[in-house]
């Protein structure tokens, strides 16, 4: 798993901000040496990210942990647009739903994307988190 100890840098995207503060304590309990920058909707990781892609492609995030339910832009339009602008040509970046809906029709959804890994249901725990990056 990360045996270069560069940091593994992670862009989590979720309009709940105590749900946020929440799993960041839990992915830097989980995995040492992370960088974790959140934002609230899918419109401002899309910025955040375009800029990342305009100055330095190479820190594009090594995982985006997305929800689905939010304003402004919600995880499917996110997803869209990300691949509409071909924001991660490389492929860096691994793309987790993390949600708390439990339709049957959204984890289909998000299994359907080619972009996305997988589906995990919240609440995060430190072990949904280890067993998401070791699985990469």
């Amino acid at each position: 798993m990360n045996t270069d100890n560069k940091p593994v840098s992670i862009l989590l995207v979720d309009d709940d901000e105590i749900n946020n503060f929440i799993s960041i304590k839990l992915i830097k309990k989980a995995m040492n040496n992370t960088n974790i920058s959140a934002c609230l909707n899918g419109k401002f990781a899309i910025d955040e990210l375009l800029e990342i892609q305009k100055t330095d492609p190479d820190k594009l995030p090594d995982f985006i942990l997305l929800d689905i339910n939010m304003p402004i832009m919600n995880g499917w339009e996110f997803l869209d647009e990300y691949k509409r602008l071909n924001l991660d040509p490389l492929g860096k970046s691994k793309i987790y739903i993390i949600s708390s809906s439990v339709f049957s029709n959204d984890i289909s959804k998000a299994r359907s994307y080619p972009l996305v890994k997988n589906f995990i249901s919240k609440p995060l725990s430190v072990d949904k988190i280890r067993e998401m990056f070791a699985a990469n």
